[in-house]
């Protein structure tokens, strides 16, 4: 027998409440060079078959250097699990309210980008509370290109 604990195998301890979260923390997520590999597997995941994400010669005949990425594929890389939030609030969270974005700029195969997630607002209520996160990407030559909101709502810490 071993004391091995499968309830305490957790990327991150201690875990987060509504309460725990300020104004203005941020949580980066991994940059991501937009690979041609990356342009194929959103393209089978989405089934959008539009040239202007796959075809490089379709591209370059109406100016563009390469691949243009979908608004969609540069988004995904804003979500949360691709860094350490949902792993804060395993206890906590209840559920993805909404989510909204503008894109800025555009994007295309072997940019590099870095998105990142930003608390601009805490509503609480009684027994749980909405945490608002900025969500921003900006390539590697400092451009912001994707600018957006979600909103989760996550439980107060349970008293007693």
């Amino acid at each position: 027998m071993t004391d091995f604990d499968p309830t305490q195998h957790r990327m991150i301890p201690t875990q987060r409440w509504f309460e725990d979260f300020v104004i203005g923390e941020r949580f980066v997520l991994p940059s991501r060079t937009q690979t041609p590999a990356i342009f194929a597997a959103f393209q089978t995941a989405s089934g959008d078959t539009h040239p202007v994400h796959y075809d490089v010669e379709y591209c370059r005949s109406r100016g563009m250097p390469h691949l243009l990425a979908h608004g969609f594929q540069t988004l995904i890389h804003t979500a949360p699990g691709a860094g350490l939030f949902p792993f804060m609030v395993e206890d906590s969270l209840v559920g993805f309210l909404e989510q909204s974005s503008r894109f800025l700029k555009p994007v295309f195969a072997d940019d590099t980008i870095y998105p990142a997630l930003e608390v601009t607002e805490l509503m609480p209520g009684r027994t749980t509370g909405a945490v608002t996160l900025r969500s921003t990407v900006f390539n590697q030559r400092k451009e912001l290109v994707l600018e957006g909101m979600q909103k989760f709502l996550i439980r107060r810490r349970p008293t007693g």
